[in-house]
């Protein structure tokens, strides 16, 4: 792929699509359309021509993700200058056993990532519908597939499975992780900007709406605290994290929820929503007054550094951690309060870098090196889907 060609990374969600345009490793756009089948509305800006759009969509542009994307063609053609879209590329959740690398869909490997849905029933739908939208608006580009699970496919067989019958591992319950993509970036990063870590005994924290941990040795993944789905580990904006079966179990018999409402409470009611009563946003909890803003918080934070500790306990030692994600990158709160009194384990931050969120935010004693780095899961996205081509 040469660097006229002009790529387009699209990430849909349930009720969103966010997209940028890129020529070469220059972006060109980027915003993203959200609200859709409710209250639809379109973020756009471009760099070279300098257009910048908030504006509510028409019920009728807002109804689906095709429809969004139709709504937003003419705002692409502008930038595109009559130049064609060589290839999109496409963040998909959940690839399953099968695909441990990006790929060319067809139209059998499409049908293919269909059977996942049963895995994430609440993204791979609305992946794949950005797919689908996505060959109806340009049927002359390349459409490649970029999974969220991809990076882990070298955990070791331990992390890998549950301590269930191992005829269900065969099916494919298994823990798969997520984040793959940002912890993909994270690496590539690093292999550039400091071999040193990158080659060490890396934990990266993905803390945001949807948070997880790493453990990684020479860019290689061996341990995630999130699981079968996006559900398991830390708590997160609106999901529970880390739940004991018997809770689900509970739910079911003693309270008589169905499956489809304890699936609600559990990934749209919990984590610091649920524990706050206030608001899923870390920001408006740091503000707050309120205890319960405080309790959530610490208990986001305890769970961060429990599994600080596993983490490096899988790698049998620790020579950096990065922090990354809108909390990670953005809450000099939530760093500190992860990282203070562990200097047991090596690691010591400083507090006016700290707070500065960006970069080394370590002592230079502390053994264990602290960083902050920005991720960029539409720009892995992008480079696989350039390599593809």
């Amino acid at each position: 792929m040469g660097k006229t060609d002009h790529i387009l990374v699209l990430n849909a969600g349930s009720s969103s699509i966010k997209f940028t345009l890129f020529l070469g490793d220059e972006v060109l756009v980027e915003g993203q359309i959200s609200g859709l089948g409710a209250v639809p509305n379109l973020k756009f800006n471009a760099t070279k021509s300098r257009t910048s759009i908030d504006r509510p969509l028409s019920a009728t542009e807002g109804t689906n993700h095709s429809a969004a994307l139709q709504a937003l063609l003419p705002l692409l053609d502008r930038e595109l200058a009559g130049n064609p879209v060589a290839a999109v590329g496409h963040r998909v959740v959940h690839g399953g056993v099968s695909f441990s690398e990006p790929i060319c869909l067809t139209p059998d490997l499409f049908r293919e990532l269909e059977t996942l849905i049963p895995l994430a029933p609440l993204h791979q739908p609305h992946n794949l519908a950005g797919v689908k939208a996505a060959e109806a608006a340009f049927p002359n580009a390349v459409q490649v597939a970029c999974f969220d699970t991809a990076f882990h496919r070298s955990h070791p067989w331990v992390n890998d499975t549950f301590a269930l019958p191992r005829s269900y591992y065969d099916e494919g319950v298994r823990r798969y992780g997520f984040h793959g993509l940002s912890y993909e970036y994270i690496c590539e990063y690093l292999k550039a900007a400091d071999p040193a870590a990158y080659a060490g005994k890396l934990i990266v924290a993905h803390l945001g709406n949807g948070a997880s941990m790493c453990a990684i040795n020479n860019g290689q993944s061996i341990g995630s605290t999130m699981g079968f789905t996006a559900l398991d580990g830390l708590p997160m904006g609106t999901r529970s994290g880390q739940l004991d079966p018997g809770v689900v179990l509970y739910l079911m018999t003693e309270k008589g929820l169905s499956a489809s409402e304890i699936s609600d409470l559990l990934y749209k009611d919990s984590g610091l929503k649920g524990l706050s009563g206030i608001s899923q946003d870390m920001r408006t909890l740091s503000q707050s007054d309120d205890p319960k803003a405080k309790e959530a918080i610490d208990y986001f934070v305890f769970r961060i550094r429990r599994e600080l500790g596993a983490m490096a306990a899988v790698l049998h030692g620790l020579d950096t951690v990065v922090f990354t994600g809108g909390i990670g990158e953005n809450s000099a709160l939530v760093r500190q309060l992860v990282c203070e009194d562990q200097g047991w384990i090596g690691l010591e931050i400083d507090e006016q870098q700290n707070a500065s969120n960006t970069g080394v935010i370590s002592r230079e004693t502390s053994r264990v090196k602290v960083l902050v780095i920005p991720t960029n899961e539409e720009d892995m996205i992008r480079r696989h889907t350039a390599a593809l081509m």
